[in-house]
């Protein structure tokens, strides 16, 4: 969840503390943990590469296993087709009395051949298994030498045949037995490494697919919002870059570095802003020397006449004249303090701002001005206009520029209109002269900074784009329309103070 982000609840960055709270936001973002996203997709890869590991391991194991089997079912094959081959000729034997010296040969060879090959025979059915099949061959290997030494019939003869009989039918038909179950086992194996393999491959899906969320996670999104904060920044959002996580990477970095240079506009800024207010106050000279000439003159005037006439003078005619003195003063002052209010470096706090209210005080700020100038005003501001959420020197700042340009533009004479309304939600304010308008060609870089179409010391191509940046910190837009010899208009939306979105925003 984002923490404090130094957001006024418009999502606008509240200069009073902007950029102290920056710092704690700074400091916020260097406080995590670390955890890099090159770590993140190594570890993933760590683990995809012990799990292929492991798969393969397996495999060669279970080939392994399925080898010595095909080994043990070759040498075990070969050994049953030996005592089969003993097996006949005992039945010629017992037909016809012949052969039972080639059965004899057959168990010879078929056990030397298992005494041979028993390790491999072992390792399959283990060594209780490979002496039960020694013990089967050699009883069965007896009982024909026994029947070869006794040729004639009599009851043990009889007896030695019986038993010739279990002896060999019992070892061919363990022998096929265990052939059978190696069979199995060896079909078992071949099934279990399909499944397997077939597993391993959904297993590889769903980490390809995992992994391809995580650089969404870790990569993608992040860049999308870099975006989305680029394109903030770059329409004059300057509110910082929050954590939203417990821990950091490349991208806090990108976001410490981000939060830096805002860091500079905000300064940058506040210097152009201040700079600015001066360069107005120079254009507000004359206004401001006619201003404070006309109430020192009276007041010099009276105080020549209380001197003059001091001692003829009875104490209420006194009183009268200081009392004039006391409403010049007032009125001087209050032309000194007005202007001090403007140009004061403050920290620019939004509060609940009467925008009727702000655009009356300018106004008192402009009336010597306009009226050396000779320009009629009309003033229509709307009843009952809400509350924007503004700073009131920064849109005195906005409407003083207009003003001051409109008076300019206009030299001797003319007319400017001022009026405020509420429309869909947003409070508008409209600018207006009749002086000769702006042309076509330059209606496009109005905004730009260092644009202007003065004479060569008459301005210094900031005031618009700087009320531009103020009014786009209100979560508002400025706009002009203008035709050559018909005037100029710039308008003014704001959103009222209910309907400002908050804008924070974290890494």
């Amino acid at each position: 969840m984002p923490e404090d982000t130094g957001l006024q609840g418009d999502g606008r960055p509240d200069d009073s503390t902007s950029i102290g709270k920056l710092d704690k936001i700074q400091q916020a973002l260097e406080n995590r943990p670390r955890v890099s996203i090159r770590a993140r997709i190594a570890a993933v890869f760590a683990i995809l590469f012990v799990l292929m590991c492991t798969v393969t391991v397996s495999a060669v194991l279970l080939l392994q296993q399925v080898r010595q089997k095909q080994v043990f079912f070759e040498k075990v094959s070969h050994f049953v087709f030996e005592l089969q081959q003993a097996r006949r000729f005992e039945k010629n034997f017992f037909l016809y009395g012949t052969n039972l010296q080639e059965a004899i040969t057959n168990v010879h060879v078929a056990r030397a051949y298992l005494r041979k090959n028993q390790s491999e025979i072992e390792a399959v059915i283990g060594g209780q298994g490979l002496q039960s099949m020694l013990s089967g061959i050699a009883s069965y290997q007896k009982a024909l030498e026994q029947l070869l030494d006794n040729p004639a019939p009599s009851r043990d003869r009889k007896r030695i045949e019986s038993a010739l009989r279990k002896y060999g039918a019992l070892l061919i038909s363990d022998a096929e037995d265990t052939l059978e179950r190696e069979r199995q086992a060896i079909h078992s194996m071949l099934q279990t490494s399909i499944i397997v393999a077939l597993g391993f491959l959904g297993f590889m899906v769903v980490m390809l697919v995992f992994f391809a969320g995580f650089i969404t996670q870790a990569v993608l999104r992040p860049l999308g919002r870099f975006m989305r904060y680029a394109d903030r920044i770059g329409s004059g959002d300057l509110s910082p870059i929050t954590p939203a996580r417990k821990y950091r990477d490349e991208f806090s970095s990108l976001a410490i570095a981000f939060n830096r240079m805002l860091r500079e506009l905000l300064h940058r800024h506040e210097q152009l802003i201040q700079s600015e207010k001066m360069a107005v106050v120079g254009n507000l000279t004359s206004g401001i020397a006619h201003e404070l000439n006309n109430p020192l003159n009276n007041i010099g005037l009276s105080v020549e006449a209380l001197l003059d006439g001091f001692e003829e003078m009875e104490a209420g005619q006194i009183r009268h004249i200081l009392e004039q003195v006391s409403t010049q003063v007032d009125r001087a002052s209050g032309t000194v303090r007005n202007l001090l209010d403007f140009t004061r470096k403050e920290h620019r706090v939004f509060t609940r701002l009467d925008i009727n209210q702000a655009l009356q005080e300018t106004l008192k700020l402009v009336e010597n001005e306009r009226r050396l100038a000779g320009v009629e005003l009309s003033l229509q501001l709307g009843e009952d206009i809400p509350a924007v959420r503004g700073n009131p020197r920064g849109m005195e700042q906005v409407f003083l520029n207009l003003l001051l340009n409109a008076i300019q533009a206009l030299g001797d004479g003319g007319r400017i209109e001022a009026s405020s309304r509420c429309e869909g939600g947003r409070v508008i304010v409209e600018i207006a002269d009749d002086g000769p308008g702006i042309a076509a060609e330059h209606l496009d870089h109005i905004f730009e900074p260092f644009f202007t179409t003065k004479d060569p010391g008459r301005g210094t191509g900031l005031g618009l784009s700087v009320s531009q940046g103020i009014v786009q910190e209100h979560g508002g837009t400025i706009s002009v329309t203008s035709q050559p010899g018909q005037g100029t208009r710039f308008t003014i939306s704001l959103p009222i103070a209910e309907a400002l979105p908050g804008k924070e925003e974290g890494i």
